[in-house]
């Protein structure tokens, strides 16, 4: 599974569709960024763009945009209805997959960096990426929104950037660069143009109200409809699911003498968040994707795409070339380990015996895609650490500083081939943990999927720590060796205790 990260930055521009396309096409000029979705609102005055792909093409196509903004929309002389504080308003990126939370927030500050030193534009952390308690939540970074920090920035400690300026870029303002769950962008228009009453019923469904704990409103006048507008962002819409804040708007409504005219979706939202209300209203039992034709498609196609691509593996494997080798086969063992645990995970959630761990399930399902996915990047790293060797190994020694440079090179190349083993040791280990915890809290007639799991997980740390010795054995530098000798036998003895916890939890159960 290739590493994709999504980014959906919000440009202060939704009156000029001239200038959000110069903007998009600057960022798309960068091989392998594709362009999802691009939404404009007048009255809004913003923009809400979509990108995916590679994470650090899309962060580069990011930063392209971004300085294609600073130039094209000038903040001082900005209205609109929505808070804003830059031209690049706020630039979130959300890890999709192949990729961690922990290397999307390192990608997220790259570009934060970047964005301050050469755009010269005040960049602040948010969500994930947050160096404070203080900025995780965005709104308490936009307080005062373009206004107010341009007037407190340089007088304010609280007011300094992470990175970027400590005073405000007058013509690109100030930017909030962050890395969160998919949130769902979400409005409902009352039959009232009262502006007041929505506010009040964004107040009532907001956490900050005292509402629902993952809700964020605001009221706005839509005055070209004549009608007031909740206007929402569900930041974890699994734990403040759409249905439920709807019915909360509606009972608000009703209770102010108005209603519910119509919502709406702003950019992409995921396909579950739609489920999860299709089941609701249907009150439907025991649902899941598994019922949906095109869901059921798409995992048949998936197949004979992955059986293709296993086919070529395993001839590679088989070939006289020594790479990929044993090491690349622990860590397609250890990714099938994971999608094991990932598929006991699904086969738990929506079965109403399981209902007290769903949550549990959710994340553990989410932590084993992600690890399947790097443990997929890592099948090749293994075989291209080898080749380095190799490569190394075959450079021009005629001269006694050639002989140095090779040395060095071999070297360096060897110390690479112990770091890659070692991380699909430590990315096993990690599999090897969420599998005991499906084996103890999941479907229990999938119990012994995730016993296979675990078994397979164990053996990839072995099997990769067996790569990581013999790399070993070619070097001088004595602290590295005892490091690397350290750390793997801390993983291994880590495993045999776990895999001993997950046989005997599956014994008892089978």
């Amino acid at each position: 599974m290739p590493a994709i990260v999504e980014c959906v930055p919000n440009f202060s521009e939704g009156r000029r569709p001239e200038v959000l396309e110069a903007i998009v096409a600057e960022a798309l000029t960068v091989a392998g960024v594709t362009l999802l979705d691009k939404e404009m609102d007048a009255d809004h005055n913003r923009a809400v763009v979509t990108f995916v792909g590679e994470p650090q093409a899309v962060a580069d196509g990011v930063f392209k945009a971004m300085a294609k903004a600073a130039e094209l929309i000038d903040m001082s002389t900005h209205t609109g209805e929505h808070p804003r504080m830059g031209a690049t308003d706020v630039v979130p990126f959300i890890p999709i997959s192949g990729i961690s939370t922990a290397e999307t927030v390192a990608l997220a500050k790259d570009l934060g960096r970047r964005a301050g030193e050469e755009l010269q534009i005040p960049i602040y952390m948010y969500e994930n990426a947050a160096a404070t308690p203080e900025r995780v939540n965005l709104a308490d970074v936009r307080k005062g929104q373009y206004e107010g920090i341009r007037d407190s920035i340089e007088t304010d400690p609280v007011r300094k950037p992470d990175f970027g300026p400590a005073r405000m870029n007058i013509k690109a303002g100030a930017t909030a660069v962050g890395v969160r769950f998919p949130l769902v962008a979400f409005n409902a228009y009352l039959e009232t143009p009262r502006v007041s009453i929505a506010k009040k019923i964004a107040k009532a469904i907001r956490f900050g109200g005292g509402g629902m704990r993952y809700v964020k409103a605001m009221g706005f006048d839509i005055t070209d409809r004549k009608q007031a507008q909740v206007s929402m962002n569900l930041v974890n819409y699994t734990k403040s699911p759409i249905f439920r804040v709807l019915n909360m708007i509606d009972s608000e409504a009703k209770r102010w003498g108005t209603k519910v005219t119509s919502t709406e979706i702003v950019g992409l939202t995921p396909q579950k968040s739609l489920i999860d209300c299709a089941a609701h209203y249907l009150k439907l039992e025991n649902f899941s994707t598994d019922h949906i034709l095109e869901e059921k498609l798409a995992q048949a196609t998936a197949r004979q795409t992955t059986e293709t691509g296993w086919n070529g593996f395993a001839g590679e494997v088989a070939s006289s070339s020594p790479a990929p080798g044993g090491g690349s086969v622990a860590a397609a063992s250890a990714m099938l380990a994971a999608s094991l645990v990932a598929m006991v995970g699904r086969l738990t959630v929506g079965k109403k015996k399981y209902v007290e761990v769903r949550d549990k399930m959710e994340t553990i399902i989410k932590q084993a895609d992600g690890l399947a996915g790097e443990l997929s990047k890592l099948i090749a790293e293994d075989a291209d650490a080898f080749n380095a060797i190799m490569a190394a190994r075959k450079l021009a020694k005629d001269t006694d500083e050639e002989k140095q440079a090779r040395l060095h090179a071999i070297a360096e190349a060897t110390k690479n081939a112990c770091r890659v083993p070692l991380t699909v040791a430590r990315k096993a280990a990690e599999v090897l943990e969420l599998a005991r915890e499906v084996i103890e809290h999941g479907n229990v007639n999938s119990v012994t999927d995730g016993g296979v799991g675990a078994r397979m997980a164990q053996a990839a740390v072995h099997s990769a720590g067996w790569n990581v010795k013999i790399n070993l054995g070619g070097l001088d530098d004595e602290a590295f060796v005892t490091e690397m000798q350290q750390r793997i036998g801390e993983l291994e003895a880590r495993a045999d205790g776990v895999l001993k916890e997950c046989v005997d939890s599956v014994n008892a159960k089978i």
